[in-house]
């Protein structure tokens, strides 16, 4: 037979459980008139306010402003360029490349191919037709080099790619890059690049891919370029 006290014990124990047991459920309503409530709040925001692009683009524009704005050294690690040169690119897509300030709900892929089209229809200023050097040519550098048209050379830029890729874009020092072929004439200004080649391909590939693709680099029979050369 149980005692009083054990009596007393079982009881007390009981007490505690159910109040246990109603505190779960009590929080567990409480959890689902909560969820219930919020989900109806969003609703009705959804419906009173749309999601657009046009909210975000105050914050867009200040994360790009962080990009360029705060120092050269910022601007070259995020933008490849310092700042100056990034506001002269921009004055150029504006005025020749017909690119303008606007505010609207496109997509990004729809952004970039409209810059992406600005950038191409200033090809005719970044990209030159590079004439040979003359017979009677005066200048002490080129003189030399009848017929030639200028330098070009392969150069690797780091880029990440997948994890399966990286066998293909690793160089002979390890790095994980493109191989990019560019041309330019005498003045070093650019007349052929061709990026996209994985880092481990040998500069003759790149080249022999240069010149027999259909809009590669065409070297008329007599005139050449020379290759360039770390020294």
């Amino acid at each position: 037979m149980l005692t009083r006290y054990m009596r007393k014990r079982l009881v007390l124990f009981l007490v505690e459980e159910l109040v246990t047991e109603v505190v779960i459920v009590f929080f567990v309503v409480s959890y689902m008139l909560s969820i219930n409530n919020s989900w109806r709040v969003r609703r009705c925001v959804a419906y009173a306010q749309p999601y657009g692009m046009l909210s975000r683009i105050p914050d867009q524009v200040l994360h790009m402003s962080r990009l360029f704005l705060d120092s050269d050294v910022d601007c070259i690690s995020n933008l490849r360029m310092d700042r100056n040169s990034f506001e002269r690119l921009c004055f150029l897509m504006r005025e020749l490349g017909r690119l303008v300030d606007r505010r609207s709900d496109q997509t990004v892929s729809n952004y970039i191919h409209i810059v992406l089209r600005a950038i191409l229809s200033l090809h005719t200023l970044f990209l030159v037709k590079a004439t040979p050097v003359t017979d009677d040519s005066t200048d002490s550098r080129w003189k030399w080099f009848k017929g030639c048209l200028g330098a070009l050379d392969g150069t690797y830029i780091d880029l990440h790619v997948p994890s399966c890729d990286k066998p293909h874009f690793r160089t002979r020092k390890g790095r994980i890059s493109t191989n990019v072929l560019g041309a330019c004439d005498r003045n070093l200004i650019f007349v052929y690049v061709l990026p996209g080649w994985e880092g481990s391909a040998a500069d003759c590939r790149v080249l022999r891919n240069t010149v027999l693709r259909p809009n590669g680099l065409k070297v008329p029979k007599g005139i050449y370029f020379v290759k360039m050369h770390n020294i």
